[in-house]
């Protein structure tokens, strides 16, 4: 049973004891007072041992972002009360069609605006009653230190590619914002928990602000369904492994059940990132990509937000955009207009749009009054000197073009620094016959998404600006190759932003493309968005949760690590930690034993560079080896000179070397093999080909056995052996097809060897000797560490049905560390195998004194 107390991270929590109630109700009531939870289900509802539902359809949603999809403001009564409406803009509000109208959904985040703490309650109490929205309120200095701070100073840098080499870009790694992040997040946490039904509910966690959020809640809640979406990019590794703080934020999301990712390469440089600072590789599975981490699949979504359709053609059909678009057909008369939408921050690429134009204009003069650009800037969602530096650059490039190329009555460049409403925004898409996004980093930017579906208008729209209701519409986009929409929109001329002239061209193509070009390309992009919406983005995250979520049902779960070092161990019921009490007792009782030994990662720290035997390994198996009631194999996929050498002094051990190629069942017998091989010439034309990658993968190594070769990639670069190894694994089974030889991978290893050569041929060998000996075993011992080791496990498992051990067997098939496996025990680590061992080794020593002591003369005195 779990404790109910909830154990903060890092020392961030206050201190407050957690009360519970037993009375389960859908939607809590929120608590007033803070660090106490109220209304949470019964205690074992929480408890790791606790059955899930039988059925996981959802029927509530908590979604969790930085900010409440709520627009706030005063009473105009002058009674200083808060007003609250749905923004309709938000992403958070509009995902809602997605999900079905049989799934409730709840909010929880921050309100855009600082509420006095003597009215947080009673707001906390109407927002969940009238929005079923759970407000999170941050105090002004820790909310500046955690948005202001960490969030638009570190991360949101990094993620778009910015390294912080010198103060002023970015500054130095502050531990204390890092530790307002952490607190934030904490008091994000504590509120999902006072509304959170864990077994029935999803959570649904949203960008980069919440990123250890999901430990928090893992941790508090082992079985919790948990998705993450990063609406910005993920950097490559080159560029996130400078985070100090790397592997947390890597572990905490690794604590949902599904990460979503607009992009594969976003997608891709995640997995590098753990793959390479975590040691996590993934595997794809009919589409399906997943991480393996301590027993939990944790998959990986590929998605690129939608758009609202909705939402815009009902803007469009409002009598104030239909006015306004009058009024910028008539601004604009005779004039091709190029559009752009951007939000003023050094990401977007403005000023490289503007000398994009300014280069058009020099190539183009015979066009001067005839094409506008108008670039909308949108005011600056983060602060400091290089939102300054960006309105400066921005206007004078401005002021510079229009004096340049300006005419009477014309100006080149028009630029739009105020904010405007949405029907205005949308009044300038209707009318603009291309659209121009060149940010240099973005993770999605809908402005593109936005523009198509303007473009295809409506009747009235299309009597406003004269054209024919019936004919084709048609809309040209420019788009950046940096921004998380560019490879969904194939019809799209995609630029370098960094190449002026290229952009130039691009804005030339775009405006005199041919019209059926453009009607051809518009609808092909008007298709994917308004088959793609957000309903669609999110119907999809959510049943991929789902599937994603399914083991719950059946798995167990523990809790490990401390800190943001959480992680949840998730297992196969029957699979479960190996007693030593209870095997000591069945060694005692048993007679005839039969024990088979791993050694590299089994007995020995995995990957030791020791070139000599573990002495504590040696002695606990010479001690083993000694009791006649035991026969002890050491199976390794070492060579036989190297087991000879080292384990010389136990003269009773069974060794198996080069994983059962060769077998001797003590030192005093004759090498024998498991499988007749009629020659190695087929190492002539697998070691030319090893030597081959060799050398053009630095790092690896090929080791040469007598019956077999292996391709070492341990020391290389992760991304590049991996590949290799791949490509040396198709090479050699093609060159190899018609030899009696296997050519498998395993964990930074590509290796040949004889057809039909595995551990499980021993173990195979050493029973069927036994059982024709007469000598059933009544206790099997079983302990390897890695995938050769599971065909002795697999091998010792079927034989507890067969004739080949005693009816009352004990089998102990037992693995190094929690992991999935074919054994039904596992044990923590060497020295915990080692501890086993030598526990089973002093019960022998202790029978064999007894043994001697019952055998010494009575003398007798008189």
């Amino acid at each position: 049973m779990v404790s109910r107390s909830y154990s903060n991270l890092l020392d961030l929590a206050s201190g407050d004891s957690w009360t519970f109630s037993r009375e389960k109700k859908r939607l809590p009531r929120v608590a007033t007072v803070a660090g106490v939870l109220s209304e949470l289900d019964d205690d074992n509802n929480n408890s790791v041992s606790s059955d899930a539902p039988s059925s996981i359809s959802p029927e509530r949603m908590i979604i969790v972002g930085n900010q409440l999809p709520l627009r706030v403001h005063r009473s105009s009564d002058g009674s200083g009360d808060w007003n609250f409406s749905w923004d309709e803009d938000s992403l958070l509000l509009q995902l809602k069609d997605g999900l079905g109208e049989d799934v409730e959904v709840i909010y929880v985040g921050c309100l855009k605006e600082q509420i006095e703490m003597s009215k947080q309650d009673d707001v906390s109490q109407t927002l969940l009653e009238n929005f079923k929205c759970v407000p999170a309120f941050i105090p002004p200095e820790l909310f500046s230190k955690f948005y202001h701070g960490f969030c638009k100073q570190h991360l949101w840098p990094l993620f778009h590619y910015m390294l912080p080499l010198s103060p002023d870009l970015g500054g130095r790694f502050d531990r204390s914002l890092w530790q307002a992040y952490l607190s934030v997040n904490k008091i994000f946490a504590d509120k999902v928990m006072e509304v959170i039904s864990p077994d029935d509910d999803f959570v649904w966690v949203h960008d980069y602000h919440l990123m250890v959020l999901p430990t928090f809640l893992r941790k508090r809640f082992n079985r919790v369904k948990l998705g993450y979406f990063l609406h910005s990019p993920f950097p490559s590794s080159e560029i996130y492994r400078t985070l100090p703080v790397r592997d947390e934020l890597l572990r905490a999301l690794l604590n949902s059940d599904l990460i979503g990712f607009h992009t594969f390469d976003y997608a891709r440089h995640f997995l590098s990132c753990c793959s390479r600072m975590l040691g996590i590789s993934y595997q794809s599975k009919r589409g399906y990509i997943g991480l393996e981490y301590y027993g939990r699949t944790v998959s990986i979504k590929i998605l690129p937000v939608g758009i609202h359709s909705g939402q815009i053609q009902s803007v469009l059909n409002l009598p104030e955009t239909q006015a306004k678009v009058a009024e910028l057909r008539d601004q604009f008369k005779d004039k091709s207009v190029m559009l752009g939408v951007d939000d003023m921050d050094i990401f977007k690429g403005i000023s490289l749009k503007l000398l994009a134009m300014e280069h058009w204009l020099l190539n183009h003069r015979e066009k001067r009054g005839k094409v506008v650009l108008v670039q909308i800037a949108n005011p600056a969602r983060g602060r400091g000197r290089d939102v300054q530096e960006v309105q400066s650059e921005t206007h004078a490039t401005v002021r510079r073009i229009n004096e340049a190329f300006g005419l009477p009555g014309y100006k080149p460049v028009v630029l739009i620094d105020r904010p405007l409403q949405f029907y205005e925004r949308i009044a300038y898409y209707v009318i603009a016959e291309s659209c121009l996004v060149t940010a240099v980093r973005d993770g999605m930017n809908l402005i593109p998404y936005e523009y198509i579906i303007c473009r295809q208008g409506n009747e009235k729209l299309d009597e406003i600006v004269g054209l024919d209701p019936s004919a084709a519409k048609d809309s040209m986009l420019v788009v950046s190759e940096f921004i998380g929409c560019s490879p969904s929109l194939s019809g799209a001329i995609r630029v370098n932003p960094w190449n002026i002239e290229a952009v130039s061209e691009a804005m030339e193509s775009a405006l005199s493309v041919s019209t059926a070009e453009k009607q051809l390309r518009h609808e092909k992009h008007y298709r994917y968005v308004s088959t793609h919406d957000v309903a669609y983005w999110a119907r999809s995250f959510l049943q991929d949760l789902e599937r994603a979520c399914r083991d719950h049902v059946r798995r167990r779960c523990w809790g490990i690590g401390f800190g943001l070092g959480f992680r949840v161990i998730a297992l196969d019921p029957s699979f479960r930690k190996l007693s030593i009490e209870h095997i000591v007792s069945a060694y005692k009782r048993t007679k005839n034993r039969a024990i088979l030994l791993d050694y590299d990662g089994t007995m020995m720290i995995p990957d030791s560079l020791s070139t000599t035997a573990n002495a504590e390994a040696v002695a606990v198996m010479n001690n083993l080896g000694r009791d006649t009631n035991n026969v002890v194999y050491l199976v390794s996929g070492k060579d036989r000179k190297t087991l000879t050498s080292w384990f010389s002094s136990c003269e009773r051990l069974g060794i198996a070397a080069e994983h059962g190629y060769f077998v001797r069942p003590n030192q005093d017998a004759e090498w024998e093999t498991c499988v007749p091989v009629p020659d190695f010439d087929w190492m002539q034309i697998a070691e030319p080909v090893m030597k081959l990658y060799t050398e053009t993968t630095d790092g690896s190594a090929i080791e040469t056995k007598e019956s077999a070769l292996v391709w070492n990639y341990q020391y290389a670069d992760p991304d590049f052996g991996s590949c290799q190894a791949k490509e040396l694994l198709d090479h050699l089974e093609s060159v190899l097809a018609n030899e009696p030889v296997s050519v498998k991978s395993g964990q930074f290893i590509v290796e040949v060897k004889p057809q039909g050569v595995n551990k499980g041929l021993v173990a195979e060998r050493l029973l069927a000797a036994r059982q024709h000996n007469d000598m059933l075993p009544d206790f099997v011992l079983c302990i390897g560490d890695d995938r050769s080791d599971e065909d002795m496990f697999e091998v010792i498992m079927n034989a507890r049905t067969g004739p080949s051990l005693s009816p009352v067997a004990e089998v102990f098939a037992c693995t190094v560390g929690q992991k999935p496996s074919k054994a039904k025990y596992y044990l923590d680590d060497t020295s915990e195998i080692l501890r086993m061992l030598q526990g089973l080794a002093e019960v022998s020593e202790q029978a064999a004194c007894a043994s001697q002591a019952s055998q010494k003369p009575v003398i007798d005195r008189e």
